[in-house]
């Protein structure tokens, strides 16, 4: 049996790259995301492609009961064949000095990117200690390794899981699991309609003058990590468009 991959927030952005990617590739899914509508919708596209299995588990990976339950819910058969998880949901709310923040904004990206990231692994790592080996894929950003002006809240939140995805490479050593930590810089998705709170003249004009990543550049790169041979392990990917330097520096035309 072909391996499963399990994919959070895999309704938009690079969580639904990954998915038609690997499924293109033949792999078996499990898709999680909070909104149902679109977990069906995706199912639905996916299942065209023959001789592949997609799962899906509708929940909030800010709420560990729900997580686990769904986790839970799989089957043995499954169970023993899930080789990769990849942490992808995510999210940046609101951009603002910090004597200006807004602590539920606060509050949803703290527990989603990195409660909700440690709840899934929780859930998952020791399946893939029983199976003697697994490959957890976590979705930073450029902002887990730099800070900028407004960005305060968001970029601490993935500073954590750049540090996480080190300590798991620790903790996780011994029982022949590979960790992975992919960070993107500027990529055109949902990702500044959310940040923005739904204000898409905003939102795009973060991209103006240049071509950013789009969701599909990120999956490859997250593919090509997941397929290298047993042996090898690809640390930390940083990935950005050309027209950017770093966090804050861009060529724009």
């Amino acid at each position: 049996m072909k391996d499963y991959v399990l994919i959070t927030g895999a309704t938009s952005g690079f969580g639904e790259a990954c998915a038609q990617l690997f499924a293109n590739h033949k792999y078996n899914l499990i898709l999680t995301g909070r909104r149902q509508e679109r977990l069906v919708q995706l199912l639905e596209n996916l299942r065209e492609q023959e001789g592949i299995d997609v799962i899906d588990l509708c929940f909030d990976v800010r709420n560990e009961l729900d997580v686990n339950r769904a986790i839970d819910s799989l089957g043995e058969e499954i169970r023993s064949n899930l080789t990769i998880l990849i942490n992808n949901a995510g999210l940046a709310v609101g951009r603002g000095p910090i004597n200006e923040g807004i602590t539920d904004d606060w509050e949803r990206m703290i527990d989603t990117n990195v409660k909700g990231l440690l709840y899934v692994t929780r859930a998952i790592s020791p399946i893939f200690k029983s199976n003697k080996k697994g490959h957890i894929i976590n979705v930073s950003s450029i902002a887990g390794k730099e800070v900028y002006p407004g960005g305060n809240v968001y970029c601490a939140s993935k500073h954590a899981v750049d540090a996480l995805s080190k300590a798991m490479r620790i903790d996780l050593l011994p029982h022949n699991i590979r960790v992975t930590n992919i960070a993107p810089g500027a990529a055109e998705t949902e990702f500044s309609i959310v940040r923005f709170k739904g204000d898409k003249a905003t939102a795009k004009s973060i991209y103006d003058g240049f071509k950013p990543l789009s969701a599909e550049d990120v999956a490859d790169v997250i593919f090509f990590a997941a397929t290298r041979p047993p042996h090898v392990t690809l640390n930390d990917i940083t990935i950005m468009p050309t027209a950017q330097a770093n966090g804050t520096i861009f060529h724009r035309e």
